[in-house]
């Protein structure tokens, strides 16, 4: 794209403060302005239950034929505690990630290789993986963050496999009021919403449901075909789905929502 490819879009950008800036320098190197306003705080785990169970399931991480990544957030937080206790990957274990980005920071997080789906960031896309078709009596692990959708692990349990959930961080809605975030976007004079997830769209909605227009008017970009219909249940009338959560794919499907240009 040229340098100026995104003038005359004002965007606003909901991920968690420690996920903004690669997002911020796309999008700002295109041209575009940019309001972050996260929607999702991200946080180590800090309840010492949830912290020990964590640890339990790590220092028994060579049970597991294969191990998950469902987002950067999992190999940050999860890659911390498995690299104290693992420094070196344990062989026979299957890495995989959601998409490139994750796949990309699990490679250098823990030196192996990792799989990810060669189409689609999602849950569905992993499911379609073949070494996951038949995976009966095989122990499979999920790194995620407490609570999430339980899609991948109840298909892989209807397949047989034995499924945990390695929960690594947490997550907490940030509070706004829904006037004061509403008074934050016209003021930037937002044109472009972007979610990176179906939690942060329930948490979107949520903040402008005194706001009709905004869902009527302001074009939203989603991640996905499923968040897209979520989108669209929930009201949305300019839905574009970017087909990935990763920066490259949401600066693409700005450059193809044709707002005119300053």
């Amino acid at each position: 794209m040229n340098p100026n490819s995104l003038s005359g879009l004002t965007v606003l950008i909901t991920r968690p403060s420690n996920q903004v800036e690669s997002m911020r320098r796309a999008i700002e190197s295109e041209g575009a302005k940019v309001l972050s306003l996260p929607l999702i705080e991200i946080k180590a785990l800090n309840d010492a239950q949830a912290i020990q169970d964590l640890k339990d399931k790590i220092l028994q991480l060579d049970s597991y034929q294969a191990l998950i990544f469902v987002s950067n957030n999992a190999v940050s937080f999860g890659g911390e505690v498995i690299n104290n206790y693992w420094p070196q990957f344990p062989l026979g274990v299957d890495a995989i990630a959601v998409g490139p980005t994750t796949a990309e920071a699990a490679s250098e997080q823990f030196a192996c290789e990792v799989t990810q789906p060669s189409n689609g960031m999602t849950s569905e896309d992993i499911l379609r993986l073949p070494q996951l078709q038949d995976v009966n009596g095989q122990k499979i692990g999920i790194v995620r963050g407490q609570g999430g959708r339980e899609l991948l692990a109840d298909t892989l349990r209807e397949r047989g496999a034995i499924v945990d959930y390695l929960e690594a961080y947490s997550r907490s809605p940030i509070d706004y009021t829904s006037a004061n975030f509403c008074n934050r976007l016209f003021e930037a004079g937002v044109n472009v919403l972007t979610v990176s997830s179906g939690e942060s769209l329930d948490r979107l909605t949520h903040l402008l449901a005194g706001n009709g227009k905004m869902l009527q008017q302001l074009m939203l970009v989603v991640p996905s075909e499923r968040v897209g219909r979520q989108a669209e249940n929930s009201g949305y009338q300019q839905v574009h789905n970017a087909s990935g959560a990763d920066p490259l794919s949401f600066v693409s499907a700005l450059g193809e929502l044709g707002i005119n240009q300053e």
